[in-house]
């Protein structure tokens, strides 16, 4: 099992809910389920995407065991893995013990695996078969992938905060650097530590990228993966965080690299200076915990909502727009918006309209992402833009996440933002989702949580398309 990069299994609340309700009961007993899941593997470490919960009907797929309390009928088993085998998912078993903090498996639990997980694993011909066994705050996992078999670290569940849980309660964090102290105030040391652990990807450096660029290393965000293919040019110095006029022909991302670790010198930062749109790119970012979309071609908004939604990564799109009277001139509306996209909890920007067909094959045809700051429809004309209204969004999409993160927020929605730049009302959209949506629906076609198995609607380098 030594020297293989962790494996953390990734759940939408909503499954975790419907798991959860099904396993502790107040009967008092063990019962049983499968996770068919997606998976994502890179040299940082494995993921374990949730798709689907096959809950087990007590006394008809989970009996009395032959050799241990319980067990899942041949019946079941055969059923389940049948359906993983021709969906290309992993098959993981799950039951319940009792406690709260800590967790592991029994030597029945284990002898059990190794009796059936190897002929298991050759029904199934994909990657990953395994075990997991759950205490109402803790998991423990047994995976046996094609070429070895190691444990589960932890499981990570996003809901209106993001839940973490081990096979048992990690240890009594260290101090707080004495430079974190004061916001370490709020949310503890164990707090500190989550961010430090977090892995954000900002895609787009420019007015509003670089301002959440800041936010999260000055809250000591531990990793982050910067991306941009553009240079600073003069007119982007008012609103580019830490650039000056010595910057201009510098790529954005290594201004971004600067400000970050000035802010957080511990920090691990990657930068791309290409576009996501590349499949080399979007591979790169498919472990991140967070996502924020700062750019705005279309191809952008495509690659970054599958992402989501294929390997479970909350994202937040934020922007501010300056609509203007294209025959006077005047200014119609100012705002700022904020748009998480919460897998399993809310639509997509397929869903609600934001994917505009018409734009992508504009872009396609004619290199978007040199119009990637452009929010007016006539390419003649570069629409105003400013720092403060780019910083209003950043601010908000940043806190939100780090209130996840440390476990203090406590709203489950993930209602689009609208900031009034003139008058600072806020307006609340609740986002639409279509439950056959191929992006974030759950049917068949779909392609949420389906990890590596599915191509993300990338280019390949050179292919100009």
């Amino acid at each position: 099992m030594a020297g293989h990069p962790p494996v953390d299994l990734v759940m939408p609340a909503v499954q975790w809910e419907r798991l959860r309700s099904h396993l502790f009961r107040d009967d008092g007993d063990e019962h049983g389920a499968v996770i068919a899941a997606g998976l994502v593997e890179s040299d940082g470490g494995s993921r374990i995407l949730a798709r689907e919960v096959h809950l087990a009907v007590d006394g008809v797929d989970y009996v009395a065991g032959d050799r241990g309390y319980r067990m899942l009928t041949a019946d079941f088993v055969r059923d389940v893995a049948l359906h993983c085998r021709d969906e290309r998912l992993c098959y993981l078993a799950v039951h319940n013990h009792f406690g709260c903090e800590s967790v592991e498996f029994s030597g029945t639990d284990l002898r059990s695996h190794e009796r059936g997980y190897p002929a298991l694993r050759d029904i199934l011909q994909g990657p990953l078969v395994g075990g997991l066994v759950f205490a109402e705050n803790a998991v423990a996992g047994d995976l046996w992938f094609a070429d070895r078999r190691q444990p589960l670290r932890s499981a990570i569940v996003h809901g209106a905060s993001t839940q973490r849980m081990y096979p048992r309660a990690p240890g009594q964090d260290s101090k707080t650097n004495e430079r974190f102290d004061r916001q370490a105030r709020l949310f503890g040391d164990r707090g500190q530590s989550l961010l430090g652990e977090l892995r954000v990807g900002i895609i787009g450096l420019g007015g509003v990228g670089s301002i959440a660029n800041e936010l999260f290393s000055r809250l000591g965000v531990g990793h982050l993966s910067l991306v941009d293919p553009e240079d600073l040019e003069l007119s982007n110095v008012p609103r580019v965080v830490g650039s000056t006029v010595c910057d201009v022909g510098i790529p954005k991302v290594e201004i971004a690299r600067r400000v970050a670790l000035a802010s957080n010198p511990a920090a691990h930062v990657d930068t791309l200076t290409d576009s996501v749109v590349e499949d080399q790119v979007a591979r790169h970012l498919r472990t991140c915990d967070v996502l924020v979309l700062a750019a705005d071609t279309m191809q952008a908004r495509l690659v970054v909502n599958a992402l989501a939604h294929q390997f479970l990564i909350p994202t937040y799109q934020i922007g501010s727009k300056v609509q203007v009277d294209r025959a006077s001139g005047a200014v119609l509306d100012v705002f700022s918006v904020v748009r998480p996209i919460l897998p399993g909890s809310s639509g997509c920007l397929l869903c609600n309209g934001l994917i505009n067909a018409d734009r992508l094959a504009e872009e396609a045809v004619s290199d978007g992402e040199r119009r990637a700051q452009r929010y007016v429809d006539e390419q003649a004309v570069v629409a105003p833009s400013v720092i403060t209204l780019n910083a209003v969004g950043a601010a908000i999409a940043c806190n939100e996440v780090m209130m996840r993160t440390v476990g203090l927020h406590s709203k489950h929605g993930g209602d689009f933002v609208y900031i009034d730049g003139r008058t600072g009302g806020f307006r609340h959209e609740v986002p639409r989702r279509d439950p056959n949506c191929p992006e974030c629906g759950w049917t068949r076609p779909s392609r949420f949580a389906r990890g590596d198995e599915v191509r993300l609607p990338t280019r390949a380098r050179g292919s100009g398309s």
